[in-house]
């Protein structure tokens, strides 16, 4: 990454040139400057990888993108970019590489790190998940009392949920015809309700659990795997309603129906997680960007490996892009730079993610963890408090759903808000009746509709309709509401590896030029240790008097709750 010794970047000559350059432009507004450029649409936008970025409802003009590049140079990207790709330390504080690009990388290549060629290990790992995945699909791996296993329940949280979750949901439509039908659920709230309902449906002699944590230590998804090893030893250790044969053994339950992913193997054993049950990577991959190895345990199961490797060269090609095209045609780069133009310029601390295709539930979801954990930061990475905005708030819906929830804040709030619409030109082609084919088709073209519309509206606000006769005024739009669109030629493995990228590396130039540390999370970490000290309180083994009067309260409103019972 950048020089430790550089100044910070509101402090670089190009910084200081575009807080000028946006006074200049924070008075015109974008139907000012479509109507002044009729090449707009082609100066910003820029393709590869079977993704279209356009960039050009951006409130920005072409000297502020000349001005943006500079300060990227100035802020060390370029460099910072080889720095990643390459295996150095650029986490800083915890003193190691952040190498999940590796984890993509073809089997033919090689990456030196430290003196120690990494692919191999790597590829190593998704051959290990290959196997397992291979045994569940021919139904083959067989419960402690013999028969195939049906369901799979990945207990995680964060990184080991989020990712594995959306990528899923999103190509569900991929999963091969050809296996044993295996079904994927997810459970990773500590209150166990997703739980509870796995546990009152399923039949635990057809049911495993995957454990994936990179510590191994997450309360949460232990909390989770605790429970459910007491309910299969307490429904396969003896005869009754479940098991017909002679009760099984605790040590063979534990082996037949649980799977970990972590990066310590040495605590996986300690739970009982049977060696060859066991998927590992490694300390320089970061949990929220972890989908791409063995943590993806679940999108191999619901799409096949094959796929699954679609996802991962999706995904290697944005590398390549990243590391091998010039600034002024580089897709992340430039996404990332009209993020840093409106937190630090335009002062919108606002930004919603709006899919319109409904494969992409959980995308807005996902980007929530990979920006705000990334980049929630407010020490640079010499450990110095920052004097400018970081991260903006991220939230965002299915398009067509928040149309009917928030999109009134957008079109007329007093709140700036910058969006990413995010589409797929094409769908449905694959459908087989034609009838079913003609109309799914039309409610794409609806939802491209809507879509184009919505960011017209914001755009040009009035000024979209052709008849702008006399209204009031809450019927009245301002517009000059920036947003991106990213289009997808088709949701695919590969596009969707593609997609995931684009943002991973838009989330790291932001943070070169904020100089922070998108790769630890810190901030997560009191609250976990409060809690654990609150919890020996609520359970009576601390002393309640020492707590600030609120959480006093609150902790003898649930002691009065459970002597009511």
């Amino acid at each position: 990454m950048a020089s430790a010794s550089r100044a910070t970047p509101d402090k670089l000559p190009a910084w200081q040139t575009l807080k000028q350059h946006a006074e200049e432009l924070k008075g015109v507004h974008l139907k000012t400057l479509f109507g002044s450029d009729q090449s707009r649409w082609s100066n910003f936008t820029r393709q590869v990888a079977g993704l279209t970025l356009d960039l050009s409802k951006q409130r920005w003009d072409d000297d502020t993108l000349e001005h943006l590049l500079a300060l990227a140079h100035d802020a060390g990207v370029p460099g910072a970019i080889d720095s990643l790709l390459s295996g150095k330390r650029v986490n800083v504080s915890e003193n190691r590489p952040a190498l999940h690009t590796a984890l993509r990388l073809p089997a033919d290549a090689t990456l030196n790190v430290e003196g120690e060629d990494i692919v191999a290990g790597v590829h190593e790992s998704l051959a290990q998940m290959e196997r397992l995945v291979c045994r569940l699909h021919a139904g083959q791996w067989r419960g402690a009392t013999g028969k195939p296993i049906r369901h799979v329940v990945n207990l995680g949280v964060g990184g080991s949920d989020l990712g594995p979750l959306m990528v899923t949901h999103a190509l569900a439509d991929c999963r091969p015809d050809d296996i044993h039908p295996v079904e994927v659920h997810f459970a990773s709230t500590m209150d166990g309700s997703q739980l509870a309902d796995y546990l009152s449906r399923f039949n635990p002699e057809t049911t495993i659990f995957v454990l994936s944590s990179k510590s191994f230590t997450t309360i949460d998804t232990l909390s989770n795997a605790n429970t459910a090893r007491d309910w299969l030893l307490g429904r396969l250790t003896q005869q009754g309603d479940f098991v017909s044969t002679p009760a099984v053994s605790a040590e063979l339950i534990v082996r037949q129906h649980f799977i970990g992913v972590s990066a310590s193997p040495q605590k996986m054993s300690e739970w009982g997680i049977a060696p060859d049950h066991q998927l590992t990577f490694w300390e320089w991959v970061g949990g929220r960007y972890s989908l791409w190895g063995t943590i993806g345990l679940p999108i191999a199961l619901v799409i096949g490996m094959d796929h699954f490797r679609e996802l991962l060269a999706g995904a290697h090609a944005m590398d390549r892009h990243f590391r091998e095209a010039p600034m002024e045609d580089n897709l992340p780069v430039l996404l990332a730079l009209a993020g840093i133009w409106n937190v630090n310029f335009l002062d919108i601390r606002a930004h919603s993610i709006l899919p319109y295709d409904g494969r992409l539930e959980y995308f807005a979801a996902y980007l929530e963890q990979l920006e705000m954990e990334s980049n929630g930061k407010s020490v640079t990475r010499q450990g110095q408090a920052v004097s400018y905005s970081t991260c903006p708030v991220l939230w965002g819906q299915l398009g067509p759903n928040a149309q009917h929830a928030f999109y009134q804040l957008l079109h007329q709030g007093t709140q700036p808000v910058v969006c990413d619409f995010i589409a797929p030109l094409k769908r449905y082609d694959e459908v087989e009746d034609p009838d079913t084919r003609r109309h799914l088709k039309s409610q794409h073209r609806l939802a491209l509709a809507n879509c184009f519309a919505q960011s017209r509206v914001l755009m040009l606000g009035d000024d979209a309709l052709e008849d702008d006769g006399p209204r009031p005024e809450h019927k009245r739009y301002r517009g000059n509401q920036p947003s991106t669109t990213v289009l997808l030629d088709k949701l695919t493995p590969h596009s969707l590896g593609a997609l995931i990228a684009l943002y991973e590396h838009k989330v790291f130039v932001q943070a070169v030029i904020w100089d922070i540390n998108p790769f630890d999370q810190w901030g997560v970490e009191l609250g976990k240790q409060i809690a654990t000290d609150t919890q020996a309180i609520i359970d009576g083994e601390g002393d309640v008097s020492r707590m600030d009067a609120s959480s006093r309260g609150l902790i003898e409103a649930f002691w009065a709750a459970e002597q009511n019972e």
